[in-house]
């Protein structure tokens, strides 16, 4: 006989997020995403060197049929049309290692062909990708702390846009509204991230021009290799607080849910969504 399957919903929902009914423990948080990255980055890693490498190869190959490197730096318009191809190549599968860090927060585990598993929302998600950068650069062209506040609240519109199965536009409005409640501690979460990423660059900017430049290289290469994991992790987390995610499970693997609690998460039954992932 086939088993059971059941819809259960993991952490808050997209209702308490519009009212801001969510808690942000930034301690928490953060020791919960070093935990799942100390059990499991080689997926996220995997698949964040391959979008780097995609993208490097459609920039070179971009820049060459522009006039070369050179040439593109120097125009204004060249560069803008460079990013766009860039993020259409690049951002399907960037969406992939988003997505592993939320599989993360609900207890699953990931393979690095999971980097590929999205494709099919690919279209979405380069829309919402475009969208946000340009409202965020906006933002930041006009004054610094608009564009900070962007940055911020729009961090998690890609995973609604596949997990929830809603368009960019929706996503974008969703983000802000939601975010916009706990901005100071997910403001705090994110400038952490952000301040480990520079005392990253220390070693190696400090050895760059002597003969210890490798050891300098390989101590950013070995951290960062801890800290992008990371940070996909806790945006995981973070979507999983604040809008919760819809899982069909079997019977044996109902146990998931009960992995996911240290930092609030709920979970309970909903038989009426199709907006799932099958564990």
């Amino acid at each position: 006989m086939p088993e059971k399957i059941s819809i259960v919903q993991v952490g808050g929902n997209v209702e308490s997020a519009l009212q801001g009914d969510y808690q942000i423990n930034v301690k928490a948080i953060l020791t919960e995403a070093w935990q799942l990255t100390v059990k499991s980055r080689l997926a996220i890693n995997v698949g964040i060197l391959f979008s780097i490498l995609l993208g490097m190869s459609v920039s070179l190959l971009v820049s060459n049929y522009l006039g070369g490197i050179e040439a593109v730096l120097e125009d204004p318009q060249a560069s803008m049309l460079l990013n766009i191809v860039v993020t259409i190549a690049v951002w399907p599968f960037i969406a992939g290692v988003e997505m592993m860090g939320v599989l993360h927060a609900v207890g699953m585990k990931t393979h690095p062909k999971m980097t590929f598993g999205f494709l099919q929302r690919a279209s979405w998600v380069v829309l919402c990708a475009l969208f946000t950068s340009v409202l965020i650069s906006l933002g930041f062209q006009l004054f610094i702390l608009p564009g900070i506040f962007l940055a911020i609240t729009l961090s998690l519109t890609v995973p609604l846009v596949i997990e929830k199965k809603m368009t960019p536009m929706k996503a974008i409005i969703l983000s802000i509204q939601a975010l916009r409640f706990k901005f100071l501690p997910l403001f705090a979460i994110y400038f952490i991230l952000l301040l480990s990423l520079v005392m990253l660059f220390f070693p190696l900017a400090l050895l760059l021009e002597s003969s210890l430049a490798p050891i300098g290289f390989m101590i950013f290469i070995f951290g960062i290799s801890y800290l992008a994991p990371l940070f996909y992790n806790t945006k995981g987390i973070l979507y999983r607080e604040i809008f919760g995610i819809h899982l069909a499970t079997d019977k044996s693997t109902e146990a998931l849910t009960h992995t996911t609690n240290s930092t609030g998460a709920k979970s309970n039954s909903d038989s009426g969504s199709d907006d799932t992932f099958s564990a």
